[in-house]
């Protein structure tokens, strides 16, 4: 074992998991249903299934990502895993689940989830000298007793280095050295995982579109994550994604590989890039859940021209807006990191409703302090600033009546500041 075995999507049907071993092996997975969700019973004394046999080898980093193929939906499941027919032994508990068939049915089930950004893991061989970026990894303790059905992973989940970015063997080796951290393995293997990226795991500090390592950062993101449909837009490797739980759809945006230098001048920046603003607003248009949360690595609503937020690339950001509400789009809220502090920003409309972005940073990295006065639209309570710290969403309540809680937590899962949503609130009041 390298690390993991880490649970990725989830489908009603279908699961994704991930392992990276340290050498060739054979990789494979047993697992069994153990709880019917919608009922709570206990599903006891299943045979075991096994995937198929994966051998692992260097060109894919010596990773495995076994589907647990045919299963039942709205269940719980225990997994093994075996390495070259050897079971690997763990002190807390392997598994998964798969989405609950609601529709037509019943009212969408309770939806829990975690989201942050900003993971520094220290090497100091690596590192800057001094004193090291990251610290109080305990915080991944924190979030494994948190029992989420998912983690979102925000951008930045990885920080590449100087040693790093200039080839794939270095590459590889920081995207391994973080996934590897001990205090990450229970929360990787028993919590699913989705996420996108920022600056620093696709490449240097505000790299964009012309960072030359590109397709190998790209080709690393495919293989240290176990998502189903990445790379979504034409024209370039991208991590673009969408999925869908109980009723909230999320939409991966990728803020990196169509992005023009910010310091560029002309007008009309590409940030997100043409193609991929017409996918996420079509998208939006076509989704019918409630709550819509469109996830990208930096600021979105911030309406200040600083650093990488937005609104430093002004005209397209613009568009954006327009469109959702030249479309009648509801339930629009942005999940967003990079700043390393954690706020909420409130965009309040006229004759519709108020956009929120919830930014959640850092996880591990070094904290930052916002400019004072630098986003007149955020909510002052909810800056949390000098702490390590990340959100937890939770969704509940009958349909067409469900309400949506933001908790902000530090280290060590106390609660620091929450704000809750009617799904009402998220609609024009004339409609």
């Amino acid at each position: 074992m390298q690390s993991g075995p880490m649970v990725g999507y989830s489908e009603m049907n279908e699961i994704g998991l991930w392992v990276q071993t340290k050498k060739s092996a054979k990789v494979q997975i047993g697992y069994r249903p153990k709880l019917e969700i919608a009922t709570n019973k206990v599903i006891s004394d299943a045979p075991f299934q096994f995937t198929e046999a994966i051998q692992t080898n260097s060109v894919t980093a010596f990773i495995a990502k076994p589907v647990l193929a045919n299963l039942d939906h709205s269940t719980k499941y225990e997994y093994k895993l075996f390495i070259n027919d050897t079971e690997i032994p763990f002190d807390y508990e392997l598994k998964c689940q798969t989405q609950v068939l609601w529709q037509y049915r019943t009212d969408p089930p309770k939806v829990k989830f975690a989201f942050g950004s900003c993971v520094y893991v220290n090497e100091e061989t690596a590192d800057r000298v001094g004193k090291g970026y990251g610290s109080e990894y305990e915080i991944f303790t924190s979030l494994y007793k948190e029992n989420v059905d998912f983690m979102i992973w925000g951008g930045d989940n990885t920080y590449l280095r100087d040693p790093d970015w200039g080839s794939r063997s270095g590459i590889m080796h920081r995207y391994t050295h973080t996934r590897s951290l001990p205090e990450m393995q229970p929360f990787l293997a028993g919590v699913h995982h989705y996420a996108t990226w920022d600056d620093h795991d696709f490449g240097p500090n505000d790299s964009d579109y012309t960072f030359w390592n590109k397709d190998i950062t790209a080709e690393a993101f495919q293989l240290f994550w176990a998502s189903q449909n990445t790379n979504l837009i034409e024209g370039a490797n991208n991590v673009v994604s969408t999925f869908a739980w109980a009723d909230a759809q999320f939409f991966m945006l990728d803020n990196r590989t169509f992005r023009q230098a910010q310091n560029y001048k002309a007008e009309n920046k590409s940030y997100f890039g043409e193609k991929q603003v017409q996918w996420l607003i079509e998208s939006l248009v076509s989704s019918k859940a409630p709550f819509k949360f469109v996830v990208a690595g930096g600021q979105i609503l911030n309406e200040s021209a600083i650093f990488e937020n937005y609104a430093t690339y002004k005209e397209e950001r613009q568009k954006v807006l327009d469109a959702i509400k030249e479309q009648n789009i509801e339930g629009v809220i942005f999940l967003t990191g990079d700043r390393h502090h954690s706020v909420i920003t409130k965009m309040e409309r006229e004759n519709d409703y108020p956009l929120y972005d919830f930014t959640s940073s850092s996880i591990t990295a070094g904290s930052a302090t916002p400019k004072e006065d630098e986003n007149p639209t955020a909510i002052k309570d909810s800056f949390i600033v000098g702490k390590h710290n990340y959100a937890v969403i939770e969704i509940e309540g009958k349909r067409k009546e469900r309400v949506l809680t933001i908790t902000y937590k530090d280290k060590d899962g106390k609660d620091l500041y929450s704000l809750t949503l009617k799904e009402d609130e998220l609609k024009r009041a004339d409609k």
